[in-house]
């Protein structure tokens, strides 16, 4: 083994640092660019705002009499080509004002209640109850490791022996302070099952109704297939008998700890605004908490001095003003891609803003991408966690990107407004001879739409509508008096 040096050359893709901070901006939220257009404003003395009084350009000198300007012109006459560069093109031209914004005021508030309050986690409620209800400590070990494996519906995650092997307790202290624990707030939480929570909640509410725990206890698959009669005959009851017993258990909650999610409610500010005005859709980009950015004067007014006395000033000045001219540049990029790729969505879908989701058309990133002369991941970027609000509601942009699907005639249709059409289909449906898939296909035929039977089965599971043999039983189980 020896040490050498040897050289060679390849060929790779670099990204220049202007480049990557383009990319970065671009996929960024409004309230995630503030924190970024904040962080700058500290980090980097030669960018400042407009809502900020500019400073004198004048420089104070050392003796803290002020210094004109005629004697901080550069020594040799014309600034170098750095500066030529810079202020020969003048940096405000980067903002482009053609692009509409809707500033503070013009739109509604988000209401600061919404804002400062933070709902407690589950995992944060069930500790605060351990801490009231184990005071030995190594009781109070075990709850706080069980409630930390619980996922989001509260089911615990990890055996029960797993957890005795790794605190090296004993399983029945283990299962003596995971049965607390389900009982706890809200019950059923720490259960390893379905049934288990189930039952854990009717213990919690005392309710003694022990056909309904046969049921969960040892007929659960046929509940979950809702094979109604079947499960009648089992237990040997009518079906109003079996209904009375099937209510209880509708009332019991199959994930307990669902309603202390943190992701339970979302607060939108929306980064684009669609409005109809004059008869013709107006997009505005909402700059609300976004201030605008300049050079600061007084640290320009030193750069084109020269300041040839102090090098190391000078290269970290221009250092700065790179950059600050890098960040305005990727502010600016950003707002036009954002706002070019809002006003092609608009234009196309100008009959949905009108009429409805029945009228919503097909979009991909790559048809959009083709049409404005971007790449396809651009738009992917544009898109990524962006809102806009139009006079129908709130739409993520992702919203508008869909497949599409042919129709008799070749027409494209989106995959959305058929969504939409067999929800309405399968709502006024006859309850006693529910729509099967192949009746639906028929139907959207009838009206023009070629689609496949699976598609039809797989468009109506992504809206968690069970098939028609089990709507039926539900449908019959309802009717029982």
């Amino acid at each position: 083994m020896k040490q050498k040096l040897d050289q060679k050359q390849v060929q790779k893709l670099v990204m220049a640092p202007a480049l990557q901070q383009a990319i970065r901006l671009l996929q960024l939220t409004n309230l995630e660019l503030q924190e970024v257009i904040n962080q700058e404003l500290e980090e980097n003395p030669l960018l400042e705002t407009e809502e900020e009084v500019p400073q004198e350009a004048a420089a104070p000198s050392q003796t803290g009499e002020e210094v004109k300007d005629e004697e901080l012109e550069p020594a040799g006459g014309a600034p170098d080509e750095f500066d030529e560069i810079i202020f020969a093109a003048g940096f405000q031209d980067y903002f482009d004002e053609e692009i509409p914004y809707s500033g503070p005021g013009e739109q509604d508030r988000v209401p600061f209640e919404n804002l400062v309050s933070r709902r407690p986690s589950l995992w944060d409620h069930l500790s605060w109850q351990a801490g009231l209800t184990f005071f030995e400590a190594d009781e109070l070990e075990i709850a706080e490791f069980i409630i930390g494996n619980l996922n989001d519906d509260g089911y615990l995650t990890i055996s029960p022996e797993e957890i005795a092997a790794r605190l090296q307790k004993p399983l029945e202290k283990v299962e003596a302070v995971r049965e607390k624990i389900k009982m706890f707030d809200p019950p059923g939480c720490g259960s390893l099952v379905l049934s288990e929570a189930l039952l854990a909640q009717m213990d919690s509410l005392n309710l003694q109704d022990e056909v309904a725990r046969k049921i969960i206890s040892d007929y659960l698959p046929y509940l979950q297939k809702a094979d109604h009669q079947e499960l009648a005959r089992l237990l040997n009851l009518s079906l109003p008998e079996l209904k009375l017993h099937l209510d209880l258990i509708k009332n019991l909650d199959p994930a307990p700890g669902h309603k202390y999610s943190e992701d339970r409610d979302l607060y939108v500010v929306p980064d684009i605004f669609v409005v109809k005005e004059d008869g013709e859709w107006k997009v505005y980009l909402n700059e609300e908490g976004l201030p605008r950015l300049r050079l600061n004067h007084y640290y320009r007014h030193l750069i084109e001095a020269g300041l040839k006395d102090d090098r190391e000033t000078t290269r970290f000045l221009k250092d700065k003003m790179k950059r600050a001219l890098w960040f305005i540049r990727s502010l600016d990029q950003r707002n036009r891609t954002i706002y070019r790729v809002a006003r092609y969505i608009v234009d196309r879908q100008k009959d949905f803003l009108e009429q409805g989701l029945d009228h919503i058309k097909p979009m991909t990133l790559l048809e959009v991408a083709r049409e404005l002369g971007l790449h396809e991941s651009t738009i992917g970027r544009v898109v990524a966690n962006k809102y806009m609000m139009t006079p129908l509601g709130l739409y993520p942009l992702k919203f508008f990107f869909h497949k599409s699907l042919s129709g008799t005639y070749g027409e494209e249709v989106s995959s959305l407004r058929i969504k939409e059409r067999i929800r309405k289909l399968i709502e006024n449906e006859d309850r006693n001879s529910p729509l099967s898939d192949d009746e639906i296909v028929d139907i959207l035929s009838r009206e023009n739409i070629q689609i496949a039977r699976r598609t039809v089965a797989k468009y109506r599971g992504q809206l968690d509508i069970p098939p028609s043999h089990i709507r039926k039983k539900k449908f019959m189980m309802e009717e029982v008096t």
